[in-house]
């Protein structure tokens, strides 16, 4: 599968790359010493990209910042990345924390096709209203031991939420929702045109306060299925001389 469009990244400082649905945010400090973060932008930046997925686990990710072409690859083992908006123009692999999320976010089916086959476990924890409609929320236990949590909704069955990777904030970790909205047929596939990220709020961050993160938002604007890749799509990258996101 191949998607292409525009996902946010006004004012969210990111460290290393991320996936729509993750980020990370940098801590700077004023002329007294004391930390703070820095401030959004009030207007939202959206970025162009290209994400490609293929069987078995295999991810390429391209986002175009300031005119430079951004990288992370994962080969279903292994990752790489290149981060030229932060002026760092080799190619690195992943750090295993970025190994470990990327094997969970690779998926091309999602976590409930198959999910008996993959090892999970899902178990049933009522309904609850997300964004007015009834859900069904159930648990999701991985292979791996680590749980999750997917909201279906009860009348198209369609996955409306999915708990999402937790985003460091403040010495924190927050759990962070993703909402899948405006589903569209894409060659027999429902498949969601609009995601929203939120990260909610903890009680106390280990540096005393909470900062809020406004939503953010990934619009798709092209999606093929079975399109042709070439072999070496999902290889550790050469530094690329130009890009094709953001194209077509």
């Amino acid at each position: 599968m191949s998607l292409s469009g525009k996902m946010a990244a006004g004012g969210n400082q990111r460290a290393t790359l991320q996936l729509p649905t993750q980020a990370q945010a940098t801590v700077v400090t004023r002329k007294t010493g004391e930390p703070t973060l820095p401030t959004r932008r009030t207007d939202e930046i959206y970025l162009p990209f290209l994400m490609e997925l293929a069987r078995p686990d295999k991810m390429r990710f391209e986002l175009q910042v300031g005119g430079k072409t951004a990288l992370q690859v994962y080969d279903g083992v292994n990752g790489w990345k290149l981060r030229p908006y932060l002026n760092r123009l080799e190619v690195e692999p992943y750090s295993d924390d970025e190994t470990k999320a990327a094997s969970k976010n690779s998926d091309l089916d999602g976590p409930l096709v198959d999910y008996a086959a993959k090892g999970t476990r899902i178990e049933s924890e009522g309904i609850e209203k997300v964004e007015n409609r009834d859900t069904y929320k159930l648990k999701l236990t991985l292979k791996s031991g680590a749980v999750t949590h997917v909201w279906v909704d009860a009348q198209t069955f369609l996955e409306t939420k999915v708990e999402g990777q937790p985003r460091r904030l403040d010495g924190t970790d927050h759990p962070v929702e993703v909402y899948y909205r405006d589903y569209r047929n894409v060659n027999g596939l429902q498949v969601p045109f609009v995601l929203e990220t939120r990260v909610l709020p903890v009680a106390r961050t280990a540096m005393g306060r909470d900062t809020p993160v406004p939503p953010e938002k990934t619009l798709i604007e092209k999606v093929e299925i079975n399109p042709k890749f070439d072999a070496g799509l999902f290889s550790k990258p050469a530094i690329p001389t130009g890009s094709t996101a953001g194209k077509g």
